[in-house]
């Protein structure tokens, strides 16, 4: 009997997806977007030597590069148009959101509405393309005086021009990166940026797959470590959903109002609030902050093989004890900063009282602000444990198994939740041409 449902409901699904032609059309939207940030991370900036470049990152692969050509799609390793990928604008959104939080000019400007978030998108760009120009100069830099094992220069012609094509190129890359995503948001399906950071993840899950069992096959790796992290990965995904779907519903009674014969109200509802309010934002914006500071000290380390630059490599390495220490802290931050960005307890019960509305017990109000912030923080509390957890013991294990970077805590939490947020995209879009299928036949029988 439920075989029997579950078939007919996955019929009726297949009849209206076959249908929603707009849908069909953002998806393909989407693909095609993907397929251009794919092909674009081959692209190599001009005057590099690829072998080289590849020698230099592998052998690096557990240290921050490693990590970074991960969320780039192998755009680093291969230092392509798009080797900086993402990881600017989110540094620059930090950077504006930390602003918006103590300047009351960018403050006002987020509550206008949608002018004042253009307004603030465009600050966002305009800092993008500063700290990308930063970071590629002194990567441009770094590329000069790096060199494989075999002492070769990854850079052809060092130089001025060199300098300035490699920033105009990298700039130019990360900007293009950014309006795709923005155009994603548009026209296609999904959150474009994480969509971006997701491609790059999963492409090169297929081939961090291969190697392992590789490894396996030739004795270099134990079988059952293998298996262990293959049933690790499972149970992390698995924890993920599960903490992800986790609601703390709050229940809200609106009182019963009289309009001439008629009783309106009386109802009852659920505000729900997640467990994990600030959902992959916290991991990526912590990787990008250690990123930032380390990616050229990657380059010029290798180099010169000695100095602070190296220092700072070796203490911050993946297991190190300073870099678990300042993911955690930078994991704690930024989902309690981030929560509290989408999150306003005060503006929530404003609304609830506005519209007559309150928590059983609770005066409305300052005190529901109070309740509410209280739970949120307690939620919140929770919420960033998670993320530590979830990000760091894996880290941990990596960084002592020499396991791909694939199977980090921090890749799978971006794969699963950009995946359950676009599924969920796709059900919307699904649920509302249904209703609007049912609306346009019940206006033809009302014509009848």
């Amino acid at each position: 009997m439920a075989s029997a449902a579950e078939q007919l409901a996955a019929n009726i699904n297949l009849s209206v997806f076959s249908k929603a032609t707009e849908l069909k059309r953002r998806i393909w939207f989407t693909m095609a977007a993907l397929v251009v940030f794919r092909a674009g991370t081959f692209i190599t900036l001009p005057g590099i030597d690829p072998a080289v470049m590849a020698d230099i990152v592998k052998t690096q692969s557990h240290g921050v590069l490693g990590l970074f050509d991960v969320f780039a799609g192998g755009a680093l390793r291969r230092m392509s148009v798009f080797a900086l990928a993402i990881m600017p604008y989110i540094s620059a959104s930090i950077i504006i959101q930390l602003i918006s939080a103590v300047n009351p000019a960018l403050d006002q400007m987020k509550k206008e509405g949608i002018t004042g978030r253009i307004k603030m998108n465009q600050y966002t760009r305009y800092l993008t393309v500063a700290i990308t120009a930063l970071q590629a100069l002194g990567i441009a830099s770094g590329l000069e005086s790096a060199t494989g094992h075999s002492g070769v220069s990854a850079v052809m012609n060092p130089g001025l021009f060199f300098k300035f094509t490699t920033v105009v190129t990298l700039v130019g890359g990360t900007m293009f990166m950014v309006w795709l995503g923005e155009q994603i948001n548009e026209r296609g399906i999904g959150q474009g940026i994480s969509l971006l950071i997701f491609a790059g993840i999963v492409a090169g899950l297929p081939g961090a797959i291969a190697n392992t069992l590789e490894l396996g096959r030739t004795g270099a790796m134990s079988p059952f470590v293998i298996l262990f992290l293959l049933v690790g990965a499972v149970v992390v995904i698995a924890f993920i959903v599960f903490i992800e779907q986790a609601q703390r519903r709050i229940l809200v009674q609106y009182p019963k109002r009289q309009q001439g014969n008629k009783v309106f109200g009386g109802e009852s509802s659920h505000l729900p609030l997640k467990i994990n309010t600030s959902g992959v934002i916290p991991p990526i914006f912590a990787s990008s902050l250690l990123l930032m500071p380390l990616t050229i000290a990657g380059f010029q380390s290798k180099g010169s093989g000695e100095g602070i630059l190296n220092t700072i490599g070796v203490l911050l390495g993946r297991g190190q004890p300073l870099y678990l220490f300042l993911y955690s802290v930078l994991i704690t931050f930024f989902s309690f900063f981030y929560t509290a960005v989408v999150f306003n307890p005060s503006e929530t019960a404003e609304n609830l009282r506005k519209y007559g509305g309150f928590v059983p017990g609770i005066r409305p109000g300052k005190n529901t602000a109070e309740h509410l912030d209280y739970v949120l923080t307690r939620l919140t509390v929770i919420g960033a444990a998670y993320l530590i957890i979830v990000c760091l013991i894996p880290e941990f294990l990596i960084s002592r198994m020499s396991a791909p970077f694939y199977f980090g805590g921090t890749s799978l939490l971006i794969v699963v939740n950009v995946a359950m947020s676009t599924m969920q995209q796709i059900q919307a879009h699904l649920l509302a041409h249904q209703y609007e299928g049912l609306l346009k036949k019940s206006q033809l029988r009302g014509r009848r």
